[in-house]
């Protein structure tokens, strides 16, 4: 594929908007927490484990950058994904990651087979 003006210009907004977004793992542990459906800052800091405050910063910075969205129930506001898709993103870029690990470790098991 070709460098276009094009492409390099949406390339800055996808590392502006979303790999800033992601830069935190604890923001992609929220985002996993919410693929299940709306919650409230309370519950995903019990469901990670993490103080209220941090997770209401790490939601503010998702919400930010188009992320999660956020709705006002009374006095409860409920966070939600902005787009599934992230969610099948994030999982692709598990895979590879899965397959760069099991293919190190080859390399790592064929180099200690060669020296024995």
């Amino acid at each position: 594929m070709p460098v276009t003006s094009s492409l390099h210009q949406e390339i800055i907004l996808l590392h502006a908007q979303v790999c800033q977004g992601l830069a935190d793992p604890k923001r992609i542990l929220l985002l996993y927490a919410l693929a299940d459906g709306p919650r409230r800052v309370t519950d995903l800091a019990e469901a990670l484990g993490v103080p209220q405050p941090t997770v209401s910063h790490h939601l503010k910075i998702l919400r930010e950058r188009g992320l999660v969205t956020a709705d006002q129930e009374g006095t409860a506001v409920y966070y939600a994904l902005a787009d599934e898709r992230v969610i099948r993103a994030l999982d692709l870029l598990r895979d590879v990651l899965r397959d760069q690990l099991a293919l190190q470790a080859d390399l790592a098991e064929q180099l200690g087979a060669s020296g024995r």
